[in-house]
Order: C-alpha cells, then sequence, then structure tokens
C-alpha cells in the first residue's frame, strides 16, 4: 500500500517522464525521416511534372552513353567537350521520356514488351539498329540480323555471369552500349507512334498540293533597283516611347529568358616565359646530340622526350605526314632532321630504318583466354586447324575475340594495327608468316591462333623516331602568374573598382557578360562550367578565387542576376528601336519613290542614286536570295507580280526595292496531286512532330539543378 501511495503521489512526474520519452521517439523518427527526405532532395538532379531524376540515374544514363561513343569512335576515353554535350544529350532524351510517357499515359498508348522485341530481334529491326556499323556484315556492308544476335546472346546478364571476372569487366562496356542502344529505341517509338497520331489530324488537300506545286515548279527572273536604309542618318528619326512599348508588347513572348547572371571576368594566359624557352632550345639540343650517338636505345630518348611514343613498325610513305614524307624521301638510314621550331612546338625526326615490304596484310584470328585447360584446347584447335579445319566456323564457337562473330577475320591491318591489335609479337608475326600458314602465340589477354590470307604488293617502307616537344610554362612561371593575380585579387575586393584596378595592373577586364545555367563555358574558354557553378552559387558583388580553365587562370565577379521571366523593356531597347529605325526610313523612302512618280527602272535607279541588277530562279521557297539575302516581303511580291509589269517600292529588312519580273520558267515537271500530297503530309509530319514534342518540353513543369552538380 505504501508503495502504491508512492506511485499516486509522483504520478504527475511519472506522466512527465513518459511524455518526454515519447516525444523523443516520435522526433527522433521524424529527423530520421527528414533526413532521408533532405537527402532525396539533395540528390534531385532534374524534376519534371512531379516526377524525379535522381543524381545517380542521371550519372548512369551518361555512362551508358559515353560507352556508346567510345565504342563508335574507338576511344579510351571522351574530351571534356565531348562529355558536355553528353551531359545535355542525356538531360534532353530524360526529360522528353517523362513528357511523352505522360501523354501517351493520357491516351492509353505504350510501347509493349511484344513491339520492343520485333524492333531487337524480330521482322521490324529499329532503324537505330539497322544503321549501327557494328551490326553490318563486312563484306556486303549491310546490316547482318545474325550479327545483331550474337552480340545480344554475348551481353546478355545469363551469359555474363558465367566468365570469369575479367572477361565480365571486358564486356560491361559492351552491356552499358546496348543498354542506351535500348532506351533509344524506345524513346524514338514513342515519339514515332505519338507524333504519328497527331500528325494524321494535319493533311493537305487538292488546293494545297497544286499550291505547293506551282510555288516549286515556277521561279522568275528579275532587274531590280534598291535604296538601303543607309543611306537616311539615325538621327534624322524619332522614336517614341509608345511604339517602343507597343513593339515590345507584340513580341514579348520572343523575349522569355532563364535565371541569368551578369559578370565580369579577368582572363590570364598561362604561357611560358623566356626563360622557359630558352631551356626548351637548350634541352632540345640536348636531345639531338643524344639521338645521333645512339643506335639501340632510340625507343628510350623517344619515350622520354617526346609527346608521340616511339612507334618500332615501318609505315609506307603514303601513310606519312607531309614534313617527314619529304624527310625521308632524301634521308639516310640515321639521318636527322631538326630541330624546327614552330607554333609553340619542337619537332625533329631520325630516319632509323627502312624496307621494302607490303603495307598491309589480311588477317583471321582465333583468341582462347589463356588459363589452365584453355592451353591444352588451343593446342588441339592448332591440330584441328592444321589437318584442314573450317577456321571460320571454329572462331565463331571458340573465340573470345570480338572478330568471332565474323568468323574470326579481322581485315587488313597494317603494322601499326597489327601492334595496337594485340601486341608487337603479333605485329611481327602476321607481317613474317607465309599465306594461310597457321601460327599460335600468347599474350596477356591469351592464346592466339592467327593466319594471313592476302598481302599488299611490296612498297618502300620506312621506321622514323619523331620527337615532339610543346614548350611549356615551367612550375616557376606558373606558380608566378598565379601569385601575381592572387596577390591583386586579395587587394582588389570591391567590384566596383575592379575594372581601374585591373587596367593598371596591365589586366584586360571583360565585362557584362551574361551567362545561363545551360552555358557550358564562359564566353570561348575551354574547361570553364566550374566558374558558372561559383557564379550560380554566389551573389552580387562576390569575387571569386582563382579557377584553373585549361591553359588559362580566371576570376569572376557578379555583376548581378537577371530573374527569370521576360527581359525587361529597357535591355531590349536598342534592338528595337533598330526595328522601328528601319521600318520609319522604309516608309521614307518609298513615299518620296511614290511621289515622283518615276516611269522606268532607270528612272527609280536614277531617284534612288542606285544601280541595275539581276537575280534569276527566285520562287517562294528561296529562302535567300542571291546577292541581296533574306527578303520575305520581295519573294511574296515577285511571286505575285505580272511579267513585264514595273512594281511599287517594296519595303524590305535592308532597304527598299523596285523589281520587273522579265521572265516566268517553269520546270518540265508533270503534276501529280496524289504524290505531291503525300510530300506535304509527311514534310508537314515532320515539322509538326518536333513541334509537338517541344511544346510538351516547354509546357511542362521542369526544375533543373544541374548547376549544383555540373
Amino acid at each position: 500500500m505504501a508503495t502504491l501511495e508512492k506511485i499516486r503521489n509522483k504520478a504527475g512526474l511519472l506522466v512527465m517522464v513518459v511524455g518526454v520519452a515519447l516525444f523523443a521517439f516520435i522526433i527522433g523518427d521524424f529527423l530520421n525521416s527528414g533526413s532521408t527526405f533532405f537527402r532525396q532532395n539533395q540528390e534531385k538532379i532534374v524534376e519534371v511534372d512531379g516526377n524525379v531524376i535522381s543524381i545517380q540515374q542521371y550519372q548512369e544514363r551518361i555512362e551508358e552513353m559515353t560507352e556508346f561513343y567510345k565504342m563508335q569512335s574507338g576511344t579510351s576515353s571522351l574530351p571534356e567537350e565531348y562529355m558536355n554535350q553528353i551531359r545535355q544529350s542525356v538531360y534532353n532524351s530524360m526529360v522528353q521520356e517523362i513528357v511523352l510517357t505522360e501523354a501517351m499515359d493520357k491516351l492509353g498508348m505504350t510501347v509493349s514488351a511484344e513491339e520492343l522485341f520485333d524492333m531487337v530481334q524480330g521482322d521490324n529491326i529499329s532503324p537505330l539498329l539497322q544503321q549501327n556499323q557494328m551490326f553490318h556484315n563486312p563484306e556486303t556492308g549491310m546490316f547482318d540480323k545474325m550479327a545483331l544476335l550474337n552480340f545480344l546472346k554475348t551481353v546478355d546478364d545469363d551469359n555474363i555471369v558465367t566468365l570469369p571476372p575479367d572477361q565480365q569487366a571486358q564486356l560491361l562496356p559492351y552491356r552499358n552500349f546496348w543498354l542506351f542502344m535500348e532506351k533509344n529505341i524506345k524513346l524514338q517509338r514513342m515519339e514515332q507512334k505519338y507524333t504519328t497520331l497527331l500528325s494524321k489530324a494535319i493533311s493537305a488537300n487538292s488546293l494545297d498540293a497544286k499550291d505547293a506545286f506551282n510555288e516549286a515548279a515556277e521561279s522568275s527572273n528579275i532587274v531590280y533597283a534598291m535604296q538601303s536604309y543607309s543611306t537616311i542618318p539615325d538621327s534624322t528619326v524619332n522614336i517614341s516611347k509608345s511604339e517602343l512599348e507597343k513593339l515590345y508588347n507584340q513580341r514579348k513572348e520572343a523575349y522569355k529568358q532563364a535565371e541569368t547572371k551578369v559578370i565580369k571576368y579577368i582572363a590570364v594566359d598561362i604561357v611560358p616565359s623566356e626563360a622557359d624557352y630558352s631551356k626548351a632550345a637548350s634541352e632540345i639540343e640536348a636531345v639531338k646530340e643524344e639521338l645521333a650517338s645512339s643506335e639501340h636505345n632510340i625507343a628510350d630518348i623517344i619515350n622520354e622526350n617526346s609527346e608521340t611514343p616511339y612507334a618500332d613498325v615501318f609505315f609506307s610513305e603514303n601513310t606519312l605526314d607531309p614534313e617527314v614524307k619529304t624527310f625521308v624521301a632524301s634521308a639516310s638510314i640515321g639521318e636527322i632532321y631538326g630541330p624546327v621550331f614552330e607554333n609553340n612546338k619542337y619537332r625533329m625526326f631520325k630516319l632509323v630504318d627502312k624496307t621494302v615490304a607490303p603495307d598491309s596484310v589480311k588477317v583471321e584470328h582465333i583468341m582462347i583466354t589463356g588459363t589452365g585447360r584453355d592451353e591444352a584446347l588451343a593446342d588441339s584447335l592448332l591440330d584441328v586447324l592444321k589437318a584442314g579445319g573450317d577456321f571460320a566456323e571454329i572462331a565463331r564457337t571458340y573465340s573470345v575475340d570480338q572478330a568471332a562473330q565474323n568468323g574470326g577475320e579481322v581485315g587488313w591491318l597494317t603494322e601499326m594495327g597489327a601492334k595496337v591489335y594485340v601486341n608487337d609479337d603479333f605485329k611481327q608475326g602476321v607481317f613474317s608468316v607465309p599465306l594461310h600458314e597457321i601460327k599460335q602465340m600468347k599474350s596477356l589477354y591469351g592464346i592466339h591462333l592467327y593466319k594471313v590470307t592476302e598481302k599488299t604488293a611490296d612498297v618502300q617502307k620506312y621506321k622514323v623516331a619523331d620527337v615532339e616537344t610543346t614548350v611549356s610554362p615551367s612550375s616557376k612561371t606558373y606558380s608566378n602568374i598565379y601569385n601575381e593575380l592572387n596577390q591583386f585579387i586579395s587587394k582588389n575586393q570591391d567590384i566596383d573598382k575592379l575594372d581601374n584596378a585591373a587596367k593598371e595592373a596591365g589586366y584586360s577586364i571583360r565585362t557584362n557578360v551574361q551567362l545561363t545555367t545551360n552555358d557550358q563555358t564562359v564566353e570561348m574558354i575551354n574547361q570553364s562550367r566550374p566558374v558558372i557553378r561559383w557564379v550560380f552559387q554566389n551573389k552580387k558583388g562576390s569575387i571569386s578565387e582563382i579557377f584553373e580553365c585549361d591553359n588559362k587562370f580566371v576570376v569572376a565577379a557578379v555583376q548581378g542576376t537577371i530573374p527569370e521571366g521576360y527581359r525587361s523593356l529597357s535591355s531590349l531597347t536598342e534592338e528595337l528601336k533598330s526595328v522601328l529605325i528601319a521600318e520609319k526610313k522604309g516608309k521614307i523612302i518609298a513615299d518620296e519613290l511614290k511621289s515622283k512618280s518615276p516611269a522606268s527602272l532607270d528612272a527609280y535607279a536614277q531617284v534612288m542614286d542606285a544601280s541595275i541588277d539581276s537575280v534569276k530562279f527566285i520562287n517562294f521557297n528561296t529562302r535567300r536570295i542571291s546577292g541581296i539575302g533574306a527578303e520575305p516581303a520581295l519573294n511574296a511580291m515577285i511571286t505575285l507580280a505580272e511579267v513585264g509589269k514595273l512594281s511599287e517600292p517594296v519595303i524590305g529588312n535592308n532597304g527598299v526595292y523596285v523589281f520587273q519580273v522579265y521572265e516566268r520558267n517553269q520546270e518540265n515537271v508533270t503534276y501529280d496531286e496524289r504524290s505531291q500530297i503525300a510530300t506535304l503530309d509527311a514534310t508537314n509530319a515532320y515539322r509538326f512532330g518536333y513541334q509537338t514534342v517541344q511544346t510538351l518540353i516547354n509546357k511542362a513543369k521542369v526544375v533543373d539543378n544541374r548547376i549544383r552538380f555540373y
């Protein structure tokens, strides 16, 4: 009882303790879930109508597309400019995929699994696959469905997991390549189905067809005179504020803009000093002496001192660049040319050797992974081949080389090509083995069985040591340039005084440069995207640290921000004013010409103080008239004019024109209404398709956070 009494007395305290504990539990759970929410928000790179694309999803697509371009270009890496294009292309395709999916869902449309299978393995292979060289037969140059099916079998997940880790790693880029292709096949099909549906709502009729035929089949030859707007001073034309406002409101939709930052920046070239040039000249002369006295360690000399690695191969004359070709034509073995200094680079050659041999050999190749039982397999296959076995069939069955799908046929290889394909030993082998004799060798890749089936005729070939070295700024020069700029910036942190201070210090400064988040570079400065990221993360008046952008040091300062929306009238005043001035000048000139009533083109030319010129073959579809430029109003009036009749003054973009059609040309083409309607429908469908997808994107609510990551 005493215990119960104590509990009753402390009940309030107990309730409070339990309440605090429950609150801690609840708030802890909320904070944990909240951290997940904030983390997801931080990882959001794009949001389209509420559909979130995470940085991980975006990066995966980038990797897939990167592998695609590496495969297509045959390179192991891509320059930053290519990567910027890939990021933009991935962004475009992911946004397009979302808006198309939303639009198709509303209509109950989809791209089914059966459709995709048919486009990949069925009777209606996607054009994207048919156009890809990877799936073409090397003999016919045409799409080969079997090559595609063999590729799909190779990169199938069930197949990859059965392979050793090293082979899995080799196939991973091909797998990513296929994932990229698969997504693009589906996206292309989605766009095709949706735009085809909508384009059927627009169809040309017989009147459209006849009109379009006449416009294309008929053209005019004219003589004309033109008075340029430059004959009237701008100062004589008055433009009112109300006129500017009226034109601005008429064209306002064309002046939409994303958020824009206005900056000023200093860019300093990182270039060699006089001391760097002197040192480089001494070093290249030392290399020449070493190269002249050496007969055996040429590769080491070249590889240590040249930007171009030594290639221990013979090159035919037609593969050499003009400078080397001229040198070897008369040089003796051991002779050296140079050094020559041009475009900030020293270059020097030595003729190491020359020979007469085939330029290229045609090779067939089988590769077996070189582990354990595979050595015995390779020996057995060699015996079978020497006994007359079918090389192509064995290659397709056992080879892990990419040429297996072509029956092991690699094709024609030069010495350099053979070296790159496997290694020096392979190069030596294929250029020394007799025709059709099968040889075996080992490399880091595995065991190789190969034969040469054809050789080109013998030609003169040369082995050349090529020294190329660019004069670069030394670390001392680099530090001096950086430190001088750093000291300048540390002393000048007032953006309003930066311009004068820069000029006094000898720095060139660019002002009023406008940037959006979609810009990849600051004007023409390579690799300057980090500067743009900094700009959008800082406020007016901020001055950046020093960025290294390719071969420049860059310092930026934020002058201000132009918010998202419409450009202001004040920022467009000069542009709009020039349009209105041209319009008013046109009316002034036209009225003056009409008041004088010239009776002929010669009389008009005299009044205009202009010469008479002529142009042929103008029709309504002529975008740019030869010698005149883009003048749509003139195009239209020429099309409607009577032959031989002098025109009224026509107010154009650049001046006022008076013309006379002296001849009409009619193409000798038979009118085919059905064909003409089909052509118009196809043209409209193409235009309508692009505009439809772009309209969907424009109407979508897109939040682009890429600037936070790239």
